[in-house]
């Protein structure tokens, strides 16, 4: 099976506590389509609930909304501002200069890679033994 191409995820996180991750632009662009936040949720496989919150948040880091809600619509409840469609282009223009800037490290790096790794469901908890371990080592520390 090839492998998947390495690539640079972008997290800002501002100086107001506020931050953009690639899973909110993943939701961006599902409202766009859908022009819902359930629909949007129901696309993504994201909860509700957890879209709701993304979208609150989105629109509290800025002093303009990055989308606009319609609550009580069965259909079009919420679309992306005009300030949100420029706060898109200016992550994906971010996301570009990243790639290009860090094209040469991003190619030495793969390189390095080991070809023979296989990540582990649970991560590294599996190499670090039981929950019940780990605590008997750390009394012991």
């Amino acid at each position: 099976m090839p492998l998947k191409p390495s690539k640079i995820d972008i997290v800002v996180h501002f100086a107001n506590g506020g931050r953009l991750t690639p899973e909110d632009f993943v939701l961006i662009e599902a409202i766009r389509q859908h022009r819902s936040i359930i629909g949007a949720g129901r696309a993504t496989g994201i909860s509700y609930r957890k879209c709701w919150l993304m979208v609150d948040a989105l629109n509290r880091t800025f002093e303009s909304p990055v989308f606009a809600t319609y609550p009580g619509r069965k259909e079009a409840g919420s679309e992306i501002t005009p300030f949100g469609e420029r706060l898109v282009a200016l992550y994906r223009s971010m996301e570009r200069r990243s790639r290009s800037g860090a094209a040469a490290a991003m190619q030495e790096l793969e390189g390095a890679l080991n070809p023979r790794y296989q990540p582990r469901a649970s991560g590294a908890a599996s190499e670090a033994g039981s929950p019940q371990q780990r605590r008997q080592r750390s009394r012991q520390s």
